[in-house]
Formats: C-alpha cells, sequence, structure tokens
C-alpha cells in the first residue's frame, strides 16, 4: 500500500468514525460502529488507528477545522472589517438542525467533562475562535471603521458565545430561530458592540 493511499484511507476512517458518533454518541461508539461506518473490518480500522481513542480525536478535530481553519481562509483575502466581521459571523452558524460538524461538536461538548482531551479541543477552538474575532474587531477599530463599545477581548468572547448558545438552538430545532434569524440576532449585538451598521455590498 503506498502512503498516499494509507492517508487516504486515514482520511475515509475519520470521516467514518465522524459518522459513528453522530449516530451512536462519543461516549457510545465501539470499534465496530466505527468499521460498519467505515465497510471494513475491525481489524482494517485497527491497522491505521492501533488505538480508537486516536481516531475519535482526530475525527472531533477534523469536524472543528470548519470553524476556525476554514473561516480563517474564507476571510484571507478580504480587506474591508465590515466584510469580515458579517461573514465570519454567518459562517460560524449551523446550516440547519442536522448540520453533522455542529451535531459532532455538541458531541464533544457533552463527553468534555468526562474526557480531558476532548475538553482541552474544545477549549482551543473557542480560544482560537476568539483570537480571529479580536483581530477582526482590531483591525476596524485601527481603521476607523469600528468604534468599539468595550475591550476587544470582551466583544469577542460574546460573539463567540453567541454562536455557541445559537448554535445550539438550531440543532434543537427551536421553531424560530434558523440560521438566517440567528445571523441576525449575533449582528445585532455586534452593530452595537462595534457602532457601525454592518452593511456590506453582497
Amino acid at each position: 500500500m503506498t502512503r498516499k493511499n494509507r492517508a487516504d484511507r486515514r482520511l475515509d476512517l475519520i470521516a467514518a468514525a465522524h459518522r459513528a458518533i453522530i449516530r451512536h454518541g462519543t461516549d457510545g461508539v465501539h470499534l465496530n460502529h466505527v468499521a460498519e461506518e467505515a465497510g471494513l473490518t475491525s481489524g482494517a480500522v485497527l491497522y491505521h488507528y492501533p488505538q480508537l481513542g486516536d481516531l475519535l480525536v482526530d475525527a472531533h478535530h477534523a469536524g472543528m477545522e470548519r470553524f476556525y481553519e476554514q473561516r480563517l481562509k474564507r476571510i484571507a483575502g478580504m480587506r474591508d472589517p465590515v466584510e469580515k466581521l458579517v461573514v465570519t459571523i454567518r459562517s460560524g452558524l449551523p446550516h440547519g438542525p442536522d448540520d453533522p460538524d455542529v451535531r459532532l461538536l455538541n458531541e464533544l461538548g457533552g463527553a468534555a467533562p468526562r474526557n480531558r482531551m476532548y475538553a482541552l479541543l474544545l477549549t482551543t477552538l473557542y480560544d482560537r475562535q476568539v483570537s480571529l474575532y479580536q483581530s477582526i474587531l482590531e483591525t476596524g477599530a485601527a481603521l476607523g471603521t469600528f468604534t468599539l463599545a468595550d475591550d476587544s477581548l470582551v466583544i469577542a468572547r460574546n460573539l463567540v458565545a453567541l454562536e455557541d448558545a445559537y448554535g445550539y438552538r438550531i440543532t434543537a430545532r427551536h421553531p424560530v430561530i434558523g440560521p438566517e434569524e440567528a445571523a441576525e440576532l449575533i449582528l445585532a449585538y455586534a452593530r452595537t458592540a462595534t457602532n457601525n451598521p454592518l452593511k456590506t455590498s453582497h
């Protein structure tokens, strides 16, 4: 087996573990569940991941990439801090109640009190999201686009907290809070916090 094929197989297993976690829960998923999702034997899974725990951590980490690495790439070419802030807010919410990446994060959050590694993953993600928002806010303030109503760290932490809270409401199928409604509620706070109407040309 070539190195490339082996790397591809690991990616397939991470995706299979992702699905298995959503179906069975972080605490309830077993090796045979991952093997079933991957269409492999348990032995084949262990060949690539001798420890199931390592595979589950990789699956959780991969699911988190969307909420930091991919958002960072998405705004990398943007110059306008208003556009950056609006896009960052909108891209941090679930696409809908069945969004698999957010459901994975919810599973991780439920298991974090019992697993220090999962707690560390969530804490790291939170801190990186806060730093992303803080960078946008401080850049906007330096350019005179934003007049911050509070310390940038306070505003950034509140924005991430609102993402988490409304994201949960969406996945819990709240009847009047979907992705668009949640984005507008967070933007309402952001407008007050930045003293900017946050209107974009898009």
